[in-house]
Formats: C-alpha cells, structure tokens, sequence
C-alpha cells in the first residue's frame, strides 16, 4: 500500500465533517471572550483551519477580516463555498500553505488562531514562530492536547508516544511564560467537544467500505483512536490557551530582598495611607501566608521599581487559595502598563506555582481584564460585607473545579 492511498483514504473519511478536531462553537466563543476587546475589524490568522468553522464564525461574530490556513486544498474550497453561502465571501480569505513557513510579514494580524492544530508542528514552535506574526497587543489562542491524569496508564502513555508526546499543563504554560507570553485565560476543553468530533467520525467509519485503497489501515488507526478516547478519556484532554506577548517596555520579575525599601515606597506613593505598605511588611513576616516568588515587581526603564504585586495564602472554606493584594504603581508610571505588567507576571507566577484560585477585592473595571468575574458566581463570599462585583475570583485552570465557601484571610488583614 502506498502513502499516497492512506493519505487519500485518510481525508475520504474527513470530506464534509464539520470539524477536524475536538471543539465546538461554545468552546470557540469562550476562547474569544478570553482573548478580550478586539479592534473594529481584527485581522485574523485561522492555522489549519480545515473546512473553516472557527473562521466563519470569527467572521460573523466578530466581524473579522479572516486569512484561513491549510494544505489541504478540499478543505479550502468547502470553507470558501460556505463562505460565499453566509455572504463571508470578502471577509474570509483562504491560503493554503504550511503553518510553519507562513509569508506573512511581521505583525500583520490582532488574533492568531489555531483550534487542534498547533500539534502539527509542536506546541512549542507554534510559540516560537507566530509570535512574530502578532500586531502590538495581539493575542494568539491555540489549542493544545494534555495529560490530566497524575499517572496515565501504560495504554495510555504508549498510544500517546507514538503519535504525539504529551505534556502537562503546566508544562505547557511553563513553555508559554518561557516563550515570552503571558496567559491570558486558559479553558478545560469539555467531553462534549470530543463527541462532537468522534460522533461525526464514527459514524463515517461506519460506514465507509474497506475495500477502498488505503481504507483498511485507515480504519483501523481512526478505531483505534476513537477507541483510546473511550477506555482513557479521563487522562488527557484539550485545554485552550489564550496568550499575550509581554509587553517588552516593562521588565517584571520575583522581588529581591535588595527591593524590599522601593517595594514600600512605591505603595506609600501609590495609595493615600500607609495602610497598603504596611500590610505588605506584616505579610512578609507571616510564613504561613507569605508565597516564596509570588512577589512581583517591573522595572521602569532605569531600574528602579515601578510597580508592585504580591499574591498571598488565603483559604476558601478549609481549602488553600490565593489572594492577589496589594497592587501599586508609582505616580509617574501609572496608566502606561506597568500595572498590567506585574500583574500578568505575578499571576504566571502563580499558575506555574500550582495555584488554582486567585481572589482580589478591587475594581470591578479593572480586573476583569485579568479574567477576574464575581466571586459569588463560583459560590465564594467575602467575609465581610462588600459589593458582588468588587468581590471577585480568577479560575487559573479554567476548569471550574474550584473551592467554595467563606474566603478566610489571613491575620495581617485584620479582618
């Protein structure tokens, strides 16, 4: 049998699936709301965008301007008809060409996207190569397959070995930070997303005739797959990750004991009373709430602290949590980034920590850029008497599996 007919076999089985890949219309509008406001128009890269569904509807419900990648020439054509269909046709464009050697100039797109896809030339060069690619303050949101499971069955790791390695999640937003991004939100892909996919799969094996050339092999591969998904589900899954360049004027790392002096005075500039910076000194001596590396500070152009954040243990009922407070910039570097900056990096810090849930009493305009919500929609509450939306809470798995209860400080509080 030559590659030629497997090949061909292969795509018989997927002409006219409406996705390539686990996913669905829900997952990608939660991708969307992670990546946040978009320009009017957004210029948008779809990375092996298969017959186009993410393309049309970041076409239609976005009202982007879509460039839809792939090789597979069918696939293009299908996405262009469907296009034409919804009246899309002079907002999507397809190209086919390899998402690795793309010919695009430097910062020609506001969104980069790649739902089940990256995986064609790694996770980690997706990172390397697109990065490029983005506009000042673009976004790429791409997909990723990882373990779930602390300790995958030998079926499991075998399969996986063999067609794709696999990481943890942290691992991969590890390979993220590393790469020079900062997370924006990431979002646990449901079960509903593979049986979206599977369902339409299936049923096409089903019924399609193994006599054809190359169907054999494919079969039994698309079984055995399927079939995998079955038996051990529960041990790996997508997760999508929307992802920031950092921003390159503001320098963010873990304070040193050398910073303690410019830490306090950023937070006695920063707030009206010393109330803040005194906090921060009565946290520093508390070893059961102080977070070695959680204190974050970004440097203004000479060095010298520009701003400040400091992610301590609180508890949410009788489990561990985090609280994000407090966080200052110096008058003459506000409204320019840094607090973004050091908030971003802090908030890295934590995810790559293992922290799942970070709480923060503060504007309810100006956190949910961070992916804040209202803590009570996680059924969490302040143990004191306080706005729902100044209350708020940021899932850093995105899996929603979160603690609730009282949010119990600690002492250094005083509450």
């Amino acid at each position: 049998m030559s590659d030629n007919a497997l090949f061909d076999a292969f795509f018989t089985l997927h002409h006219g699936l409406p996705r390539q890949g686990p996913g669905s219309d829900a997952t990608t509008r939660r991708l969307l709301s992670l990546a946040g406001p978009l320009p009017d128009r957004p210029r948008v890269l779809d990375l092996g965008c298969g017959p186009g569904r993410s393309a049309l509807l970041l076409a239609e419900e976005a009202g982007a301007e879509v460039t839809a990648v792939d090789l597979h020439q069918p696939f293009l054509d299908e996405l262009r008809r469907a296009a034409d269909a919804r009246g899309l046709g002079d907002t999507i464009r397809t190209l086919r060409a390899d998402m690795g050697r793309l010919p695009h100039p430097d910062g020609s797109f506001d969104l980069v996207w790649a739902e089940s896809s990256a995986y064609s030339i790694g996770f980690d060069e997706a990172l390397r190569s697109w990065k490029r690619l983005l506009a000042p303050g673009g976004t790429l949101v791409l997909t990723e397959c990882a373990w779930t499971a602390d300790e995958p069955s030998p079926e499991a790791l075998a399969f996986w070995e063999q067609h794709y390695p696999l990481r943890t999640h942290r691992e991969n937003t590890a390979a993220a930070v590393g790469a020079g991004y900062h997370v924006l939100g990431t979002y646990a892909q449901p079960e509903s997303d593979w049986a979206e996919y599977y369902g339409p799969l299936g049923e096409r094996a089903d019924a399609a005739d193994p006599a054809a050339p190359g169907m054999t092999e494919a079969l039994a591969a698309t079984r055995a797959e399927i079939a995998m998904r079955r038996d051990h589900g529960t041990e790996y899954g997508y997760t999508g990750f929307v992802l920031r360049p950092a921003d390159p004027r503001w320098r963010t790392r873990p304070e040193a004991d050398a910073d303690a002096a410019a830490v306090r005075a950023v937070n006695l500039a920063a707030f009206e009373t010393a109330a803040e910076a005194d906090l921060v000194d009565r946290l520093r001596e508390d070893t059961a709430a102080w977070l070695p590396g959680l204190s974050y500070v970004a440097e203004a152009p000479d060095g010298t602290v520009a701003a400040y954040a400091l992610i301590t243990r609180c508890r949410v009922g009788d489990a561990p949590a985090a609280a994000l407070a407090p966080v200052a910039v110096a008058p003459a570097y506000q409204r320019q980034g840094a607090g973004q900056a050091v908030v971003r990096a802090v908030l890295d810090a934590a995810r790559l920590g293992g922290e799942r849930l970070v709480l923060v009493l503060g504007h309810p305009e100006y956190y949910p850029w961070f992916g804040f919500g209202p803590a009570s929609r996680y059924g969490i509450g302040a143990p004191f008497d306080v706005p729902d939306e100044a209350m708020m809470a940021l899932d850093l798995e995105g899996s929603g599996r979160v603690p609730m209860g009282t949010i119990h400080y600690p002492p250094a509080f005083g509450v």
